[in-house]
């Protein structure tokens, strides 16, 4: 007994007691951070129509399709790390409760909802939540939602565009997702193509295995794991457009394709303004097989590609929800005061604080969060070889951090 008091009250003991304690707080942090994020799933355009069942949760129908509610019952509260993904009843319930796993919060923007930004009577206006999910819409956005989501995206939201194959028009109104794409980016009134991104009108099948070379992306190596394969079950490639945005990267080309050129895309990034969008051309990727019992799916999201979707599908909602390279252990710090200049800068940025000897870690990162330069004990850091655009830098002391958007004119 004597022996085992003394075990309990020694150092190496206590450290690892230490240790779990910390782990406990950080993880407790990183689930109540997110439980502050909300995604937003759509379901106004049509997204049940035929064979689709884009939707989370749906309790009754409307129609003869899936009319989701916009809170997926049974609650949010009850989901553990084992709930199947039949807790919901719809095909993107297995994505949507591997999100809530991650700690985030989930609703609907049902079939009577507006998608509106910045309108004070709508309690489901796209300024309350961080990430919009469209799923295949079939129905042409009007004018002013076609403003309000590139506005939402321009002021620090993160959009999920998916699109299906041409001719894919489920509700025989004329149109299909990669030409409702299209016209958003085409025709909205903030900026013409915004994204860099056009569908191409094909119907693309194979399984690829055909990445783009980035280690540090945090979509192909993050916290889900590291997906290697997505396979295309009819679905429509982009091709991207940096003249319109020099941020726009593939991450997933067809088989034989170049992975640093800009066609036969089959999944994309880009940031604009101080918002995010992953652009996906395969609603089929996020299928989980089950929903509507009146429709025809299939097990997209676990068993094609030998499982690699699901990672890709929550790396990416995670990238898109962040916005910072902070560590779980930077997360338990306070913000620092300090600020930077000049920012437009076309070679170094400096930074500024009220103690002038004091310097700070610093690290530099694109637009994909690939992270370009890490320097310690610093007070600037250049930009000057790097090309026009947005980037984006962490500084970090003991006392805490701070995120800035750098602009290189």
């Amino acid at each position: 007994m004597l022996q085992i008091l003394i075990y309990l009250t020694s150092p190496p003991f206590l450290k690892i007691i230490m240790k779990k304690i910390i782990l406990f707080l950080v993880t407790f942090t990183l689930f109540y951070t997110n439980a502050q994020i909300k995604i937003l799933f759509d379901a106004t355009k049509d997204e049940m129509a035929g064979n689709a069942d884009w939707v989370i949760d749906a309790d009754s129908k409307s129609g003869g399709e899936s009319n989701p509610q916009r809170i997926p019952t049974p609650a949010q509260s009850g989901i553990t790390s084992s709930t199947s993904e039949t807790y919901w009843t719809g095909a993107l319930s297995a994505w949507a409760i591997d999100l809530v796993k991650q700690g985030y919060y989930v609703e609907t923007l049902p079939i009577s909802g507006k998608i509106t930004y910045g309108d004070n009577t709508n309690n489901q206006d796209l300024t309350n939540y961080k990430v919009f999910i469209v799923t295949e819409p079939n129905n042409q956005f009007s004018a002013t939602e076609k403003t309000a989501i590139v506005n939402f995206v321009k002021n620090g939201g993160g959009l999920y565009i998916i699109a299906d194959h041409n001719q894919s028009d489920r509700d025989n109104d004329g149109i299909d997702s990669p030409s409702v794409w299209n016209d958003l980016f085409s025709t909205n009134s903030v900026k013409t193509n915004p994204f860099g991104i056009k569908f191409d009108l094909v119907s693309v099948s194979q399984t690829t295995s055909n990445f783009a070379n980035l280690p540090t992306n945090v979509i192909l190596h993050g916290t889900a794991g590291n997906p290697t394969q997505m396979q295309y079950s009819a679905g429509s490639t982009m091709t991207l457009d940096k003249t319109a945005n020099s941020s726009v990267q593939g991450l997933v080309y067809k088989t034989g394709s170049s992975t640093t050129g800009t066609t036969n895309v089959m999944f994309a990034t880009a940031t604009y303004g101080s918002g995010k969008i992953c652009a996906l051309g395969d609603s089929s990727v996020p299928d989980d097989g089950t929903g509507d019992s009146g429709d025809t799916l299939y097990d997209g999201y676990f068993s094609d590609a030998s499982g690699n979707h699901q990672p890709l599908l929550i790396n990416s909602v995670i990238w898109l929800a962040t916005a910072s390279n902070l560590s779980a252990q930077d997360i338990l710090k306070n913000q620092i005061s300090v600020n930077i200049y000049p920012n437009p800068s076309s070679d170094f940025v400096y930074i500024k604080s009220e103690n002038a000897s004091e310097n700070y870690h610093l690290t530099l990162m694109d637009s994909t969060g690939k992270v370009l330069q890490s320097i310690p004990n610093s007070t600037k850091i250049s930009i000057a070889s790097y090309p026009k655009g947005i980037y984006y830098l962490l500084v970090k002391n003991e006392k805490g951090f701070k995120n800035f958007k750098v602009e290189k004119k």
